[in-house]
């Protein structure tokens, strides 16, 4: 490690050394909370009711059900106080917020599915000294080859989405007997019937995708976490044979895809329709089968260093595990 990246490790007031911290999300306890936010009042509590699908730009995907009329723009309050709608909150309480437009909507049937990109993200996770620490370390050395670099004010708005805790879920996409096996925490479920994900574009996971049409999308144990981690390579790989990977002995109800090891819940899911933003594809999915598979809570999520360090330092638990 170079003298400049110790000097700046030393002084970003980062309690953990990882960015990303790994944990069960049923048992993560006291949890941030994502509001609406309008004229200084709440308007809804959104935390499980939004997904947050892309990072470069910021994407949230959101509903009607959420948004009756959707505005072109919306402000969200991240705070760890529980509010109720029409209450004013406290600015002291406000330790995030995100400002956010409107940049495609999807009708489908009876459901309208609205994405919002990022503008403006600003945080009192860590203080405004650490965090131009923290930016800068990310200037220095995170334009690596390879690595998708988030410049200034995206690189905030990817920590605050990172401070409510992220599920990162393994893909399992086949064809002609061949298969592929990879982790995304940029996904979810619209309702019962719709599924939206993203993947970078022209990426070989991407590809894979959208030739076969449809994939398995599993909820793994937490006690996953290295091996998931480990398999992040494999958006870039190339259809290999099921022995290649360590699959469960199981396959999904429908498509008949293999499962990974340790899986909660699975999702089949048959592609509707794409469009690109920014480096990624959002894909919509019809929910073709859903099925929880062991009902021991504890999920494999993760959350951003900067909310991490800011509930150590006020005595909030913390279940995570280093890798």
């Amino acid at each position: 490690m170079s003298i400049v990246k110790k000097i700046l490790t030393k002084f970003n007031g980062l309690h953990y050394r990882q960015e990303y911290l790994c944990l069960a999300k049923e048992s993560f306890q006291n949890p941030i909370h994502a509001y609406f936010i309008k004229d200084g009042r709440i308007i809804k509590d959104i935390t499980n009711e939004h997904l947050f699908t892309g990072y470069s730009p910021l994407i949230f995907t959101l509903t009607s059900s959420d948004l009756k009329e959707p505005p072109s723009n919306i402000e969200i309050l991240f705070s760890q106080q529980s509010l109720q709608p029409n209450d004013f909150f406290d600015e002291r309480d406000a330790l995030a917020r995100l400002s956010l437009r409107l940049i495609q909507s999807q009708k489908i049937h009876n459901n309208e599915i609205y994405y919002y990109e990022g503008v403006n993200g600003r945080h009192h996770f860590i203080s405004l000294f650490h965090q131009a620490v923290v930016g800068l370390n990310n200037q220095i050395y995170n334009r690596r080859k390879g690595n998708v670099f988030l410049n200034n004010n995206l690189y905030k708005q990817v920590q605050i989405a990172y401070s409510v805790p992220r599920v990162i879920s393994l893909i399992t996409v086949g064809s002609g007997g061949l298969y592929n096996l990879f982790p995304t925490d940029l996904h979810g479920p619209i309702n019962d019937e719709y599924y939206v994900s993203s993947l970078r574009h022209g990426g070989a996971a991407c590809k894979q995708v959208e030739i076969a049409g449809q994939i398995l999308i599993s909820q793994v144990h937490s006690r996953m976490y290295k091996r998931v981690y480990g398999l992040g390579k494999n958006h870039m790989q190339e259809l290999k044979p099921k022995g290649d990977f360590l699959f469960s002995e199981s396959i999904s109800k429908v498509f008949s895809l293999p499962l990974p090891e340790s899986p909660l819940r699975y999702f089949e899911l048959s592609l509707l329709d794409s469009f690109n933003h920014g480096i990624h594809k959002l894909l919509l999915y019809k929910i073709v089968w859903n099925e929880a598979v062991d009902p021991e809570p504890s999920t494999l999520a993760h959350i951003h260093n900067c909310y991490a360090t800011w509930r150590h330092q006020r005595g909030l638990p913390g279940n995570y595990l280093l890798r």
